[in-house]
C-alpha cells in the first residue's frame, strides 16, 4: 500500500506540508507564549509565582509522558487518526484553558485544562516530522522539514512579542483562544489531505505494551519534575529524592520491559546501529547546549546590561530569525549535499557562537550580543533540519511514529534538563567567583556586575564544551538511507553519494 498523498501533485504534497506545519506552529508558539503571562495570570487568581508555574509544567510533564506513547499508538493504527485526534483535543483543550477558570473560579481548572491540552499536543508534536519522512517524496524530504523547522523557529520566536500583546490589550486568556482558530483550519485541512495509510502491519490495539506505557509516563513526568522543581524544592529535599527514586526506578524498568515485549514502544535494539545512536545523541546535546543560553541570557540582557523585558525578548528575536533562515537553506540544500556535510557546517557556526558567547561583559556592545546569537541560531537552524532527516530516514516505515515522538521527546526534554543544570553552574560559579575575588554584598556596583558577567561566561562555557562534542559527532556521523524510502526510481543512483 503506498504512503502517499492520493493526488501526487506539487499542490497536494504543498497541502499536506502546510497542515503538518500547522501543527508545529501551534506546538512552538504555545511553548512560549504562556510563560511571557505567568506574572499576570498569578495577579488574577493571587497565587503565588511557584503555583502559578504549574500552567507551564503540567503541560511539559504530559507531553514528556505521552509523546512516545502515542509515537508507537500512530504506528499501529495510522498517523491520520492519531494527528486529527490531536487537532480536536489540542483546540478543545485550548478553548477551556481560557473559558474555564473565569466560569469556575478556579486556578486549578486552568491546570486541568492544560494537562488536557498536554495530551492532544503530545499526540500532534509526536508524528508531525514522521508524517514527512512517510508521506513525501525522497526529493522533497530535506525542504519540507526545513520548512516545518522554520515554522518551528516562527513560532518561538513571535510567542513572547504575540502573548505580549494579547495579554496587555485583551486578557491572558486571548493566549489560548488564539489556538482554536488555527486549530480548526488545520483540522480540515488535515482531513482533507494527509493519507489515511499506515505505515506498518495493519493492526489493532490488542498488542499495546501498556506496562511500557504506564513505566514511561511515570518515569518521564517524574524525571522533569524533579529536575524542574529541584531548585524550589532543594535538592535534598524528600519529596525530589522520592520523585528521582520513582523516576530512576520506571526509566529501568521501562528498559527490561521493552527488551522482551514483542511490540515494544521503544525499539531499544535500533541503539545497536551505532549511526542511528550517534545521531540521536547529536539532537539530545543541541538542545541540551541550546537551553543555557536560552535560559540565562534573559537574566543576563537584563541584570547586566540593564534592558527592560521587552527589549530583551526583542534580542533574542535574533536567535529564532537566524534559525529561521538557516533552516530554509538547509532544507534546499539538503537533497544537494546531504545531511553530513550540512551537520559538520553547522557544528562549526554553533561553536563559533558559543566561543563568542563566552566572552561576555558588563560593556560588552548589543551588536555582539545579537552577533552571538545569530551565529547560535543559524548554527542550530542548519543542524537540526538535517539530523532530523537523517534519524527518520534510517530506519523502516513501521517505525516512523516511534522514532519521530523520540526526537520530538530529544528537543524538548533536554531544554527543561538543561535549565536546571545551567542554573547550577550559573549560582554554584557565581558563588565561587565572588568569594576567590573578595566580592561581598557591600561592594561597588561596577564589580557586583563584573561577578555576575562572570558568572554567565562560565555556565556558557559549558555550552562551549558541549559545542565541541556536537562538532566530534558530527565529524563521524553518516547518513544512512533505509531501503523503504529507495523505492522509487533513480533514487538509489541519486543517493549513493551520500552514504
Amino acid at each position: 500500500m503506498k504512503n502517499s498523498p492520493d493526488n501526487s501533485s506539487g499542490k497536494n504534497y504543498s497541502l499536506l506540508i502546510l497542515a503538518i506545519s500547522l501543527a508545529i506552529f501551534m506546538s512552538s508558539i504555545d511553548g512560549t507564549i504562556v510563560n511571557i503571562a505567568l506574572p499576570t495570570i498569578s495577579e488574577s487568581f493571587d497565587i503565588s509565582t511557584s503555583t502559578v508555574s504549574w500552567v507551564a509544567t503540567a503541560y511539559l510533564l504530559v507531553m514528556a509522558g505521552c509523546v512516545l506513547i502515542f509515537g508507537k499508538i500512530s504506528d499501529i493504527i495510522g498517523f491520520k487518526r492519531i494527528f486529527l485526534s490531536g487537532f480536536i483535543v489540542f483546540t478543545i483543550g485550548s478553548f477551556a484553558c481560557g473559558f474555564l477558570p473565569d466560569l469556575l473560579n478556579s486556578f486549578g481548572s486552568l491546570v486541568g485544562s492544560r494537562i488536557f491540552q498536554g495530551v492532544g499536543g503530545a499526540m500532534i508534536t509526536a508524528i508531525a516530522p514522521a508524517m514527512i519522512t512517510a508521506f513525501i517524496p525522497m526529493k522533497m524530504k530535506g525542504k519540507a522539514m526545513g520548512i516545518i523547522m522554520t515554522v518551528a523557529a516562527l513560532g518561538m520566536a513571535i510567542g513572547p512579542t504575540v502573548g505580549g500583546i494579547l495579554t496587555q490589550y485583551l486578557s491572558w486568556h486571548w493566549i489560548f483562544f488564539i489556538n482554536v482558530p488555527i486549530g480548526i483550519v488545520a483540522l480540515l485541512l488535515g482531513a482533507k489531505v494527509i493519507p489515511s495509510t499506515v505505515t506498518g502491519k495493519d493492526r489493532d490495539l490488542s498488542g499495546f505494551d501498556k506496562k511500557g506505557g504506564m513505566l514511561i509516563f511515570v518515569g518521564l513526568a517524574s524525571l522533569l519534575f524533579a529536575i524542574s522543581e529541584g531548585q524550589e524544592f532543594g535538592w535534598t529535599s524528600p519529596a525530589i529524592i522520592a520523585t528521582m527514586i520513582i523516576a530512576v526506578f520506571s526509566l529501568a524498568y521501562f528498559a527490561w520491559n521493552e527488551l522482551r515485549v514483542p511490540e515494544p514502544l521503544l525499539e531499544l535494539r535500533l541503539f545497536k546501529n551505532r549511526n542511528f545512536l550517534i545521531a540521536n545523541l547529536i539532537m539530545s546535546l543541541v538542545f541540551l547546549s541550546f537551553s543555557g543560553i536560552n535560559y540565562l541570557l534573559p537574566f543576563y540582557l537584563e541584570y547586566v546590561q540593564g534592558f527592560d523585558s521587552s527589549t530583551a525578548g526583542l534580542i533574542l528575536t535574533s536567535l529564532s530569525f537566524a534559525m529561521m533562515i538557516a533552516g530554509l537553506i538547509a532544507g534546499a540544500l539538503f537533497n544537494k549535499t546531504g545531511g553530513r556535510t550540512l551537520c559538520i557546517a553547522a557544528g562549526f557556526v554553533i561553536l563559533l557562537g558559543y566561543y563568542f558567547i563566552t566572552h561576555l561583559h558588563a560593556d560588552t556592545t548589543t551588536a555582539f550580543v545579537i552577533g552571538c546569537l545569530m551565529l547560535i541560531g543559524f548554527g542550530l537552524g542548519l543542524m537540526v533540519t538535517p539530523i532530523s532527516n537523517m534519524i527518520l530516514n534510517s530506519v523502516g516505515k513501521k517505525y516512523q511514529g516511534m522514532v519521530s515522538s523520540l526526537t520530538s521527546l530529544e528537543r524538548f526534554a533536554p531544554l527543561t534538563i538543561g535549565i536546571a543544570i545551567f542554573n547550577v553552574i550559573f549560582l554554584e560559579g557565581i558563588s565561587m567567583i565572588a568569594e576567590h575575588r573578595g566580592v561581598t554584598s557591600q561592594a561597588p556596583a561596577n564589580m557586583k556586575l563584573e561577578v555576575l558577567s562572570s558568572g554567565f561566561d562560565l555556565a556558557f562555557f559549558g555550552a562551549f564544551i558541549l559545542g565541541i562534542i556536537i562538532l566530534l559527532l558530527s565529524l563521524i556521523v553518516r547518513q544512512e538511507i533505509h531501503p523503504d524510502y529507495l523505492e522509487e526510481a533513480g533514487e538509489v543512483e541519486a543517493f549513493a553519494g551520500m552514504l
